[in-house]
C-alpha cells in the first residue's frame, strides 16, 4: 500500500520519536517504579481517613524509549506508573512535545483515571494540577520532575511544598549546569542560560557558592564551585525554602565514562518515604 504525501507527513508528525536511553535512565526508571509501587501501596491501605493518591509524569515523554545497551523497547516512567497495583486513583501526563503527546493520548485511550496535557508543565501543574491535591481535601500525589534540560521552575518545585500534599522526584541537571551556565570563563554565559538557572534556583544565589573574582590576581570572575557544593546546597534550598521535611541524600547518576549526568533528589514530608527512598538508593547506587 502506497500512502500520499499528505499521509506521509500526517503519520510522521503523529508517531513519536523515541529516545535512546543509556544504562544511567533505565536504573532511574527503576527506582521511580520501585518507589511507586510501594508508594501506592501504602496509599492504597490507608483508612481512617482514606486518602486518594495520584501519580504525577511533569515530563512523560511517550511513554517508552530505545535502550542503547540491548536496542530494546522499554516503557517509560508514565507506562510503568499506569501499571501499578494496586493503581493510582488518578495519573497526570504532561508533556511539551505534542507527538509525544499523541502518543500518550493514543496509549490512554479508554481509561477515565488519566488526564494528558500538552503544553508547559512549569505552568500546567501550578494552575492545573497541583490545586486538585490538596492535603486538606485528604488527596496526596507522587510527581516526577525529570526535564529533559535545564527548564525546570522552582516556583513548581516551592508550590509542591507548601501543599504539603505531594512526594517529589526531582532531576537535577548537573551536566547541562555545566555545559550552558558554570562555564570556567562566566563571561561567556548566554543571558538566556543565566535566567533558565535562576528560573530553577529561585534566585541568584547559586552565583555565591560557584563564581568567584577572589581567587585569582586580575579580579575576574570564574568558576571556583564544584558538583558536590552545588548538590548540597540544593538540597539545603529543598528544606529550608521549599519546606519539605525530609530530603535524603541524592544519588548521582553517572554515564559510561563515570561522569556524573544529574542528580536524583526525592523530597518529602514523610519520614517512612524518606526511608524507603534511602533503601532504594542505597541498593542502586552501585549500578
Amino acid at each position: 500500500m502506497k500512502w500520499s504525501n499528505s499521509e506521509q507527513m500526517a503519520n510522521t508528525l503523529s508517531t513519536p520519536k523515541l529516545d535512546e536511553i543509556g544504562p544511567w535512565t533505565e536504573v532511574k526508571l527503576d527506582i521511580l517504579k520501585r518507589y511507586a509501587t510501594e508508594y501506592s501501596k501504602i496509599l492504597s491501605a490507608q483508612e481512617s481517613p482514606s486518602l486518594y493518591h495520584a501519580y504525577i509524569d511533569a515530563f512523560a515523554g511517550a511513554g517508552k524509549h530505545i535502550s542503547k545497551t540491548s536496542g530494546e523497547m522499554i516503557p517509560g516512567s508514565p507506562t510503568n506508573a499506569l501499571l501499578v497495583s494496586p493503581p493510582f486513583k488518578h495519573h497526570f501526563l504532561i508533556d511539551l512535545d505534542a507527538t509525544r503527546v499523541a502518543g500518550l493520548r493514543e496509549q490512554v485511550a479508554g481509561r477515565s483515571d488519566v488526564d494528558v496535557f500538552e503544553g508547559d508543565c512549569n505552568d500546567i501543574l501550578v494552575s492545573n494540577v497541583f490545586p486538585k491535591l490538596r492535603f486538606e481535601d485528604y488527596r496526596r500525589g507522587l510527581c516526577i520532575l525529570d526535564p529533559y534540560k535545564l527548564n525546570l521552575q522552582w516556583k513548581v518545585i516551592k508550590a509542591a511544598g507548601d501543599l504539603r500534599s505531594l512526594e517529589l522526584f526531582i532531576n537535577f541537571p548537573v551536566m547541562d549546569i555545566n555545559r550552558n551556565v558554570l562555564h570556567k570563563d562566566p563571561s561567556t554565559v548566554k543571558p538566556e542560560d543565566v535566567s533558565r538557572m535562576n528560573a530553577l534556583w529561585g534566585d541568584e544565589s547559586w552565583r555565591e557558592l560557584m563564581i568567584s573574582s577572589s581567587g585569582n590576581l586580575f579580579g575576574y570572575e570564574e568558576k571556583t564551585g564544584t558538583n558536590e557544593i552545588l548538590a548540597d546546597a540544593f538540597r539545603e534550598r529543598l528544606r529550608k525554602v521549599a519546606g519539605f521535611k525530609k530530603v535524603p541524600k541524592p544519588l548521582a547518576m553517572r554515564n559510561s565514562t563515570n561522569a556524573i549526568v544529574y542528580y536524583l533528589f526525592f523530597a518529602s514530608h514523610k519520614g517512612t518515604a524518606e526511608q524507603i527512598v534511602e533503601w532504594i538508593f542505597e541498593k542502586y547506587s552501585q549500578k
